[in-house]
């Protein structure tokens, strides 16, 4: 099994056998180099030019990521503010109305209780107006009556107004 090596090692070194198998392993080491190793490096160049791609486009998309979640952060602060904003606004809406309408009612009752006062006072002259004639007919009657004569114009007059002064300070009095 060994005879070979024996032999080879007691005949002596053969150069030509060495210089065959130096070409040889050259010769092998271009053809890998051609053949596989270019093909490999270049395949191993452009993994990790993809792999590099893909940490950065990882890395981008996760800032992007952080950027819109701080978008939507920002937004829904703005949107819970602008919602306090709109509450506070309409309250302060419905109380400006409500002391409006308040006001209102309370300037439509004042104009009532005048209308009812100056009505009544109007009543009041009416009925005193009317009294004064009532009177100043029944006391013709009467004076007419006890007298057994017609009064002229101006004794009826003074007559009628010396009794309606005299119910003036009669209603003043009381």
């Amino acid at each position: 099994m060994f005879s070979p090596l024996v032999l080879a090692a007691e005949k002596g070194f053969d150069y030509g056998d060495m210089l065959f198998y130096m070409v040889a392993f050259v010769l092998l080491m271009w053809l890998v180099k051609v053949f596989a190793w270019k093909p490999v490096t270049k395949m191993m160049n452009d993994r990790a030019t993809k792999i590099a791609n893909d940490i950065d486009s990882a890395e981008k998309s996760r800032s992007d990521a952080e950027s819109l979640a701080s978008q939507r952060r920002d937004a829904l602060a703005n949107s819970h503010q602008e919602a306090s904003t709109i509450v506070a606004d309409a309250k302060d809406a419905g109380n400006q109305q409500r002391d409006k309408i308040i006001n209102q009612a309370q300037s439509d009752a004042q104009k009532l209780r005048e209308n009812a006062t100056s009505d009544i006072e109007q009543q009041r002259q009416d009925a005193l107006v009317s009294a004064r004639k009532d009177v100043a007919d029944l006391s013709i009657e009467i004076a007419s009556k006890i007298i057994h004569k017609q009064l002229n114009a101006d004794d009826q007059k003074a007559l009628i107004d010396s009794y309606i002064e005299g119910l003036g300070k009669d209603d003043q009095t009381r």
